[in-house]
Parts: structure tokens; C-alpha cells; sequence
């Protein structure tokens, strides 16, 4: 996936930071609502830190992502966080928290078992009576395919894209999201095809794979597209 590698010197105009400050309080209203106002805080899948910029002013936070190159874009905004290296299904930090974060880069877990495994990671990361939220972007139940236009400019750079978000076997646990990039620098236009396979599972799927992994479930919300508002699964690990 390109936008995590070799784009990710253009990702802040293709997804810009600020554009997170709702999405972000959303996450601090569902951990405020479970009874969590501060304390240490582990992300996985953190990508450029977007949300963190805006949750660490509640949280200390641990960053973590699978790209080196979104890594350094995070370390770069958020100098006084920790970030880690490593696989969200997998990784071990040696240590637990009050808190875990997985967003968006929970779709690319495609399969139930891949899921699974990151549900579990969560899970042995947080101390007992923590809290964990989990944030896909869709949930088979009601995905419908829908399109996204995409743009930013800065420092004589200009982005123009769309993100195309449609399933083409709906009898699996994947669907596709492709985007397309126009990228301006000075007077020359590269166009880029950026190919992701995402997961998708069912509400029961989640429910079921929560409640075996031993989480306590509830819901919240967070800013959809079309205004349409996505579920948060907002779990405790009983203590």
C-alpha cells in the first residue's frame, strides 16, 4: 500500500491533521463516558498520529504502526510520545495501560482470525478494569459503496485524489477501497493508483470475537461519512 510508504511524504495534505479534531473527541468522549479521563494510553495502528495530536493532551501515549514511514511522521508531530515498531496483531510492548486505541487501521485485518489476534493484543495490553476502543470504518450489516474526494495544497504542493470504497464479493470478509492521486509539485502532475483490501465483518462477528476474547461490550459513536455516524466499540477488560 503506497500511501503508507513512498506517499507518505505527501499524507498530510492527503489526510490532514486537523481533519481529526472531531473524530478525536469522539474517542475521548467514549473513554470519558467508561470512566477514563487520563492516564497511559496505547495506540496501535497510530499511522501519522492524527488522533494522538489531539488525545495526548488528556493521555500519555504509546504510538505504534507497522510503517516505518508513517512512524517518522508521527514522531515528527508528536515528539513527546513513545513510538514502537511492530505488527498490531503481534507486537509486545512489555507492559500494560488504562487505555488502547485501534482505528481505522483495524481494516486491514481481513480475516476473522486476523481480527481475532488483534483483539487478544489489545486485551493482554491493558491492566484490569481497562478500556479499549476499536473503530472500523463499516460494518457489513449496512456498508453501501461510496466514493471520497480528496485535496490539499501547501509549500507549493497540491493533491487531488478519490477514494472509491466498494465490495466486490460480498460473500467474504474483504472489500476494496481504491484511491487515485493527482500530485502537483511546481508544474509537473504524477497520477497514482494506490490498491487496499480491507475487512469487513458483521456486528455479530465483532460482538462474538469480543465476548471470546473476555471483553465487556458497549458502543459509542464517531464521525461518519455522509454524515452518517460509525459505531465505536468501546470494551472493558474486567478487574
Amino acid at each position: 500500500m503506497r500511501l503508507y510508504a513512498d506517499l507518505a511524504p505527501w499524507y498530510d495534505l492527503i489526510d490532514p491533521r486537523a481533519d481529526h479534531a472531531d473524530e478525536a473527541a469522539a474517542y475521548l468522549d467514549a473513554l470519558a463516558a467508561a470512566g477514563l479521563t487520563g492516564g497511559e494510553l496505547l495506540e496501535l495502528g497510530a499511522g501519522a498520529g492524527n488522533n494522538a495530536s489531539f488525545m495526548k493532551a488528556r493521555f500519555r501515549c504509546v504510538l505504534t504502526d507497522l510503517s516505518p514511514a508513517m512512524l517518522a511522521l508521527s514522531s515528527a508531530a508528536n515528539p513527546e510520545c513513545e513510538h514502537v515498531l511492530g505488527d498490531m496483531r503481534m507486537l509486545d510492548v512489555g507492559r500494560t495501560f488504562d487505555a488502547v486505541l485501534v482505528h481505522d487501521a483495524i481494516v486491514y485485518m481481513t480475516s476473522l482470525a486476523d481480527l481475532r489476534a488483534v483483539l487478544a493484543n489489545a486485551w493482554r495490553h491493558l491492566r484490569a478494569g481497562g478500556v479499549a476502543v476499536f473503530a472500523p470504518d463499516a460494518l457489513r450489516d449496512d456498508f453501501h459503496e461510496r466514493t471520497s474526494l480528496l485535496e490539499g495544497e501547501a509549500d507549493g504542493r497540491a493533491v487531488r485524489g478519490l477514494a472509491w470504497c466498494y465490495d466486490p464479493e460480498p460473500g467474504d470478509t474483504t472489500c476494496v477501497t481504491d484511491y487515485v492521486f493527482m500530485l502537483r509539485a511546481g508544474g509537473s502532475v504524477t497520477m497514482v493508483h494506490d490498491h487496499h483490501v480491507e475487512g469487513l465483518f458483521t456486528r455479530a462477528e465483532w460482538d462474538a470475537l469480543l465476548a471470546e476474547v473476555g471483553f465487556e461490550v458497549a458502543t459509542a459513536s464517531r464521525p461518519g461519512d455522509d454524515d452518517h455516524p460509525d459505531l465505536v466499540f468501546v470494551v472493558r477488560r474486567p478487574g
